[in-house]
């Protein structure tokens, strides 16, 4: 199954998934029973044969279930007749009925099965059209006779990274601006050319995951002019032209959630296991998962002191909006907003979040606070009992209720959920181990009370008005296309009175479409106290008015924070003599506290930075020591090259905090100017430690990116070799050279097996397959004994250990499991690698809420067996260099310098024009647990202290 999440490993740093070879349900356990809030009830709906596995779904105007179907997922890694698959007939889209009213699916059909449906990832019915997301195709069939058999095909856009993929292109929905969004993953790159001849060119440092995957690179320009980076959000017309990148810098988002505000919801997967996020995304927001150019993941960046979510997500860097929620563990897949009263009034508003890692559906309930919002988790709907916030995990095997994976939520037209679930004893790691493309979905309704699907009739203006009314998103766009195109005015003014204020939302983006009568009735909405109404007001105003400075010049000085960010937003791409007075405006309500609010300010004065300091500096106190608070973050934010002098000033205060000279080094080492390298080399010499610190550290780290041209670093590095790397050179030659006496050779390759510099030379050679038979085996009884770690791991990639021992995951399952003795053992194996709860360290995936992705079987299955699936990120790499040096670890920067970091942590940088060769391994760095000298025992104890297990009798 995949759902666009690495499952982490313990002691490992690569992952190996719970594999259910056999299974029995238990006769006497519902496997389809949902716990839900009491005033709610959920049902199996439909499950296979209706369908197989769902990636996700939408509804259409009859209140149909539309589903599409992953069964060719990973074919590639599948041998003919493991599993249920389509004979290269392509994936499909499968519509579910509810006939007879029961609230049940009683009736299935197949729309379409085409070769282009490959694990397709999106699905959104808008009238006649049926748009499918299928990387590297968007794709729309067009029904025009509506008997369910597509008359037309289409490649709307195409060029999108990702085929076969889960970081690919995502689901289609029709806004409440009338526009269509949807978004992509990272696995690019996209190079993709609107209908209107505008082309998007985005990438980053990741790939792999599928055989297609093999190439991408960030610090790509598109037709703005802007380098987009990771996932993206993306916004066009109806008819593929207009298109704009409206956030960026995801992992994986699975899906963008619109409300009809226009606010964009998303959840986002981590490299680790702890660090998702739920959140809101501001328009143009960099959501922070790659450096800002796409060369670099986050492991790179990652500053001396900063904690696993912050630098996971770029948090302290200028330029990144707030994360807001840390959901922790898991593996988040579709999301929603429901905006629905069938389900009553308290559940209107709430943000639904499918997380497959964790068998449930998040809720929450965002409301405004400051330029974002404030979002408090519930667990609302799950396979296990809400007790708390923790699950309690059993064997896959034998709890089937760990196999509710929700992979899709929509609201239907009769305002009940929809639950999609791919039901698979796995989630993560590009797998599917569900033989049988099974799947379910789920109905969720107030307890008691049918619910059933309205009649669609957009003949009629009261027709009309209910369909935009209705809480299936897709489906309401009927309406508001009926509307717009009847130019109604009076009727659809009388929506801004009404009761559920998502639907006066509608009505203000309807009325903006419908002429300069409707504009003028969304002009008075700006008056409007509530600023949910009145930001929604400015937004449908910006697509519609040429000159919307007037009104942004009204807006800000208004006293509500978030009216101030989308005002700063619809200026970025305006020349700063137009904005100047609107910005000062801004900038003197900011009272240097809110992130989101700045970072819209800092969206407004994009690529203008140089140009508004030199002209407010006069305004401001001689001494920028003395600056307040919110000077000092704007400076921080902008971080202009003319800054440099006060910013030094700032950071070698003694006067001022920490915190804040810290702030002042870190906009120091966002200028890519020489001025600001000379800076803060002179900062490593302060006697202030926490400021030479910090320099030494910046400098250090700069010069292989950013600064890495603007100084002469190369000369003052020491390049020569070093006498035993001449020797390695050497003996290599020797152990190469087929002229010699095989003696010669054989002892050539156990010096250089025994030795650090030889033993990476020797790795270099075999994944190039340019070791020599002959010496194979000299090498495998030596390598094993190097005096470096990592070199030992690495080994058993190519090579058999002389006394390796198989062990059994059943066997160790089957053995109890002492928590104290497992203590034990991950201090001695693990801890040198991976940090749990205070102890180890931070070079693999921490290991802290381990017990949230696995249970017993699948931690014993990662360690058994730990390059069965490795963690994204944690892929090694081996790097040759042109003077015959090698280099390992992760790859965790890909631009002009590469980036390596080793086993012990350490980073490397390599100029990409001194590389030889680079070879991605299939192997994980971890050793097989028994070349360790663990036992089945060994292991049964130290998955008991990871999982916090009682102690079994």
């Amino acid at each position: 199954m995949f759902f666009s999440k690495k499952a982490t490993a313990l002691c490992s740093v690569s992952v190996a998934l719970v594999l259910v070879t056999a299974f029995v349900p238990n006769p006497d356990e519902d496997k389809n029973k949902l716990y839900v809030p009491d005033d709610l009830e959920a049902i199996l709906w439909a499950e296979t044969p209706m369908i197989h596995n769902p990636t996700n779904m939408d509804v259409d105007y009859k209140g149909r279930i539309w589903i599409t179907e992953a069964v060719d997922y990973r074919n590639f890694n599948t041998k003919p007749g493991e599993r249920v698959n389509n004979e290269q007939k392509g994936d499909r889209v499968v519509i579910l009925e509810d006939i007879d009213g029961d609230g049940k699916a009683d009736k299935s059909k197949v729309f379409v099965q085409d070769k282009d449906l490959v694990a397709p990832l999106g699905i959104a019915v808008i009238g006649k059209k049926v748009i499918v997301s299928a990387a590297p195709n968007l794709i729309v069939f067009t029904d025009e006779n509506g008997d369910d058999i597509p008359d037309k095909k289409e490649i709307l856009l195409k060029g999108f990274g990702g085929i076969d993929h889960d970081h690919s292109l995502h689901s289609v929905t029709a806004g409440p601006d009338g526009n269509w969004h949807f978004n992509t993953g990272n696995a690019g790159p996209h190079h993709v050319t609107d209908k209107g001849g505008w082309t998007l060119r985005s990438g980053s440092s990741y790939y792999g995951g599928t055989p297609y995957n093999k190439s991408n690179q960030g610090n790509q320009k598109s037709d703005d002019g802007r380098v987009w980076v990771g996932g993206l959000a993306l916004r066009m017309d109806t008819e593929g032209k207009n298109l704009k990148v409206m956030g960026h810098n995801f992992r994986n988002s699975y899906e963008v959630g619109l409300d009809s505000y226009g606010n964009m919801w998303q959840n986002d997967n981590d490299d680790q296991v702890i660090t998702c996020r739920v959140s809101y995304l501001m328009e143009g927001g960099n959501a922070g998962y790659f450096s800002a150019d796409g060369t670099r993941f986050w492991q790179a960046d990652r500053r001396p002191g900063q904690e696993m979510f912050t630098a996971h997500w770029h948090q302290d860097d200028p330029g990144v909006q707030p994360a807001i929620d840390n959901s922790g563990a898991g593996s988040p897949t579709g999301i929603a907003f429901y905006e629905g009263d069938a389900l009553g009034e308290k559940y209107r508003g709430t943000l639904l979040s499918c997380e497959a890692g964790r068998n449930v559906i998040f809720s929450y309930q965002p409301t405004l606070q400051g330029g974002g919002f404030k979002m408090q988790r519930q667990n609302m709907i799950s396979s296990f009992p809400k007790t708390d916030d923790h699950y309690i995990w059993h064997d896959a095997s034998e709890d089937v209720r760990k196999w509710f994976r929700p992979s899709d939520v929509v609201a239907g037209t009769d305002g009940a959920i929809y639950i999609a679930d791919w039901y698979d004893p796995v989630v993560g790691g590009h797998a599917m181990h569900d033989k049988k493309a099974y799947g379910r979905i789920f109905r969720v309704t107030p307890k008691g009370k049918k619910l059933r699907p309205p009649v669609i009739d957009v003949s009629t203006v009261q027709g009309q008005i209910e369909t935009l009314k209705n809480p299936a998103i897709n489906v309401r766009n009927l309406g508001f296309e009926a509307l717009r195109k009847s130019g109604n005015v009076s009727e659809v003014k009388k929506l801004l009175k009404d009761k559920n204020p998502y639907v006066q939302a509608r009505a203000v983006w309807l009325l903006s479409k419908m002429g300069e009568e409707g504009i003028k009735e969304v002009e008075k909405v700006l008056d409007n106290e509530d600023a949910n109404l009145k930001i929604t007001a400015f937004r449908a105003l910006r697509q519609v008015r040429t000159d919307i400075l007037p009104i942004a010049e009204k807006l800000s000085t208004d006293k509500n924070v978030a009216v101030r960010r989308d005002v700063a937003i619809a200026l970025r791409d305006l020349p700063l003599a137009s904005i100047q007075g609107i910005i000062n405006n801004l900038i003197k309500n900011y009272d240097g506290t809110d992130r989101f609010e700045i970072e819209a300010i800092g969206q407004a004065l994009d690529e203008k930075e140089s140009a508004y300091f030199q002209a407010t500096r006069p305004t401001l106190p001689k001494d920028p020591v003395i600056w307040n608070e919110a000077t000092a973050s704007l400076v921080w934010r902008l971080h202009p090259v003319e800054a440099i002098n006060d910013l030094k000033l700032r950071a070698t205060a003694k006067t001022l905090t920490e915190a804040q000279r810290k702030q002042a080094i870190t906009a120091l080492a966002f200028i890519k100017d020489k001025r600001a390298v000379t800076a803060m080399l002179a900062l490593t010499k302060n006697p202030l430690k926490d400021v030479s610190e910090q320099a030494f550290w910046w400098v250090n780290f700069r010069k292989t990116n950013e600064w890495a041209d603007l100084m002469d670093w190369e000369k003052a590095a020491n390049t020569q070799m070093s006498a035993q790397q001449k020797q390695m050179i050497a003996l290599e030659k020797q152990m190469l050279n087929k002229t010699l006496p095989q003696a010669t050779r054989e002892k050539a390759a156990e010096k250089m097996a025994n030795d650090v510099t030889g033993g990476k030379m020797l790795l270099s050679l075999a994944g190039e397959n340019r070791l020599p038979k002959e010496v194979r085996n000299v090498v495998a009884e030596n390598i094993f004994n190097n005096p470096d770690k990592s070199i030992r791991m690495m080994a058993s990639d190519y090579f058999l250990r002389p006394s390796g021992k198989e062990l059994s995951v059943n066997l160790a399952l089957e053995m109890p499991s002492d928590m104290k003795k497992g203590y034990k053992v991950f201090r001695k194996n693990c801890a040198t690698c991976h940090k749990f709860d205070k102890e180890g360290a931070e070079i693999g995936p921490e290991l802290t809420q381990i017990g949230k992705k696995f249970d017993k079987a699948g931690l014993l299955d990662a360690i058994v067996n730990p390059s069965a699936s490795m963690a994204f990120g944690y892929e090694p790499m081996i790097i040759t260099t042109k003077d015959k040096n090698t280099y390992y670890g992760f790859l965790v920067g890909d631009g002009e310098t590469l980036t390596l970091k080793d086993i012990a942590g350490q980073l490397t940088s390599i100029k990409k024009t001194n590389i030889a060769s680079r070879k991605q391994l299939k192997n994980s760095l971890m050793p097989e647990p028994s070349s360790m000298g663990l036992k089945e025992k060994d292991l049964s104890d130290l998955a008991g202290y990871l999982l916090k297990l009682p102690l079994e009798e």
